[in-house]
């Protein structure tokens, strides 16, 4: 959160505690923020796929078959490296097509969520995905759930099918996210609750499912591994998983607005910078790029899909180019 100084002694804003709110400040209810999403998404998603979801979301066949040697073409994402050391040969995963699949939307909405420049706040972006996603699979016949966490704790959907129950995890989020911006910000490491929500889905699930981990990834230390990493990587060896990246433009590059005072949304800690100081701006470049390699690596060796979604843009045209990037793989 950014507050300017009109001069070095003087301060124009005085920081206030935010109110305690029944719903977040968000536009939309769940029920409108549903109809508009039918309308408007779906709508679109129907005319350019002519009304056929049948693979929209789902990637790769996810009941194991067999497994084979590698051959020329083959997926690297589907070597099997156990069988790999055991044989001295490279060997690859071969899937069977189920007729159904179950949904899990793993949804971030901590305190760094509740930020955005542009059209949305990150966590208003997340909640149209969500939205989108839980719909379609309802249109699909498949059952959809959803763990949402944040400072406030963690909120768990058990799968179901229907429009109803896209409502519902729409209604258990926002519930989630209104609690979560009436409390103080949490001492913890910030991406400790996306660990505990990956341990939480690790054990409920017994069969193979279909993932979206829907967050911003940010990672403070990015010299640091990322405390989830491993509970990612375990899940993505058994499920499907596809990390949802939600991110702000303002967080890749500063503005340039003189002296500004900067508040960390997670931690609560502030600063003042002079974000016209070059030496400023070439630090804070270094670091976003540090950070963004580390991300970059940690979901490559998870060997998960990534959907990139900006608050400055809709979301129908990067649904519809992830839809066509999964489905040439298929």
């Amino acid at each position: 959160m950014l507050f300017r100084r009109a001069s070095k002694n003087k301060i124009e804003i005085t920081l206030t505690p935010e109110p305690k709110e029944a719903m977040p400040p968000s536009r939309e209810l769940p029920a409108e923020l549903l109809r508009k999403l039918e309308f408007k998404v779906l709508k679109r998603l129907d005319g350019f796929l002519f009304g056929d979801y049948t693979g929209f979301f789902y990637g790769p066949s996810l009941d194991l078959a067999e497994v084979r040697e590698y051959q020329p073409g083959d997926e690297v994402r589907r070597i099997d490296w156990n069988v790999t050391a055991r044989t001295g040969k490279i060997h690859i995963r071969q899937y069977r097509e189920e007729k159904e699949v179950t949904v899990w939307l793993v949804v971030d909405l901590s305190a760094s969520m509740r930020f955005g420049t542009r059209r949305v706040l990150k966590a208003e972006e997340a909640l149209e995905f969500v939205g989108t996603a839980a719909a379609i699979v309802a249109r699909h016949g498949d059952k959809v759930g959803a763990i949402g966490f944040s400072e406030a704790g963690m909120r768990v959907v058990p799968p179901g099918t229907g429009r109803r129950q896209a409502l519902r995890i729409l209604h258990e989020l926002y519930g989630l996210l209104a609690l979560g911006q009436g409390q103080a910000a949490p001492s913890r490491a910030p991406h400790a609750s996306l660990e505990q929500a990956l341990e939480h889905i690790a054990k409920t699930l017994k069969r193979r499912a279909l993932l979206f981990v829907v967050s911003d990834f940010l990672n403070p230390q990015p010299e640091q591994a990322l405390p989830w990493t491993q509970g990612l990587r375990r899940l993505a060896y058994r499920h499907d998983v596809v990390a949802v990246r939600i991110f702000d433009p303002a967080e890749k590059e500063l503005p340039r607005a003189g002296e500004l005072r900067m508040r960390d949304p997670e931690s609560g800690e502030e600063i003042w910078i002079d974000t016209s100081d070059p030496r400023v701006r070439r630090a804070h470049a270094a670091l976003v790029q540090a950070r963004e390699a580390m991300l970059e690596r940690t979901l490559r060796a998870a060997q998960v899909d990534v959907l990139n979604l900006s608050t400055a843009q809709e979301i129908v045209e990067p649904l519809l180019k992830f839809t066509l990037r999964r489905r040439g793989r298929r």
